[in-house]
Order: structure tokens, then C-alpha cells, then sequence
């Protein structure tokens, strides 16, 4: 934005050698101003503001991934271990169905410390 409001500032310098009067060169800025700010606004929204990127990070980044369980489900309190990466999460099922060791996974969701996930 500021760009645009300099080459308008930069026109009005070279028109104020020809036209003396203020309150002329100030409607030519203003207008100018609000010209090259309309004329480039989709052009900044197609190339530089890209509004549905969301970097994801954290314990967040690991939603969709695969995992190998490392420590099979208990019975009674349905939690058990993952390793996503190098990470281990204690996870549950989505479905409280009971993985064993080695299975492999898919992280879900996260729920507070817990990785929600669901067989492959």
C-alpha cells in the first residue's frame, strides 16, 4: 500500500513543476492513490496474500500422519503408546477397539496430551 502512495507522491513531484497550484496536486494524489490501489488490489490477492494457508505446528502437525503403536492398548483404560517420527504419544482409540504392538495407525485428532487414533 505504502508503495503505491510513493509512486503517486513521486507523479505529484513532477507535476508540481507544471501545475502551482496545492490544492490541484493534492486531488491529482489522492485520485492517483486510489487508482493504482484499486487497479493492483486483485493482483496482490491472486499472487501474494494467500488466505487459506495455514501452517500447522506443534502437536497439531502431527493429525493425519501414520503411527506404529508401540505399546498395545491396555484393556481397562483403553490408552496406550504410539511413536509418530521420533515422538511418543500416549494415544487412545477413536473407536475403543484394542491394538496391539507393532499395528499400524492413523493419528486422528489430539485431545489435551492424548493422540486420538484409529486403525490403518
Amino acid at each position: 500500500m505504502i508503495f503505491w502512495l510513493g509512486i503517486a507522491a513521486l507523479i505529484v513531484c513532477l507535476l508540481s513543476l507544471f501545475v502551482h497550484n496545492l490544492f490541484v496536486q493534492m486531488a491529482i494524489f489522492l485520485v492517483l492513490s486510489a487508482v493504482l490501489l484499486l487497479l493492483t488490489r486483485p493482483f496482490v490477492e491472486k499472487f501474494v496474500i494467500k488466505k487459506d494457508e495455514k501452517v500447522i505446528t506443534n502437536a497439531y502437525s502431527i493429525i493425519g500422519q501414520k503411527a506404529k503403536v508401540i505399546k498395545s492398548m491396555d484393556p481397562v483404560t483403553k490408552l496406550g503408546q504410539i511413536k509418530v517420527g521420533t515422538e511418543t504419544w500416549t494415544a487412545k482409540t477413536s473407536n475403543d477397539v484394542l491394538l496391539q504392538e507393532g499395528d499400524i495407525v492413523k493419528v486422528e485428532a489430539i485431545d489435551g496430551v492424548k493422540a486420538i487414533i484409529s486403525k490403518f
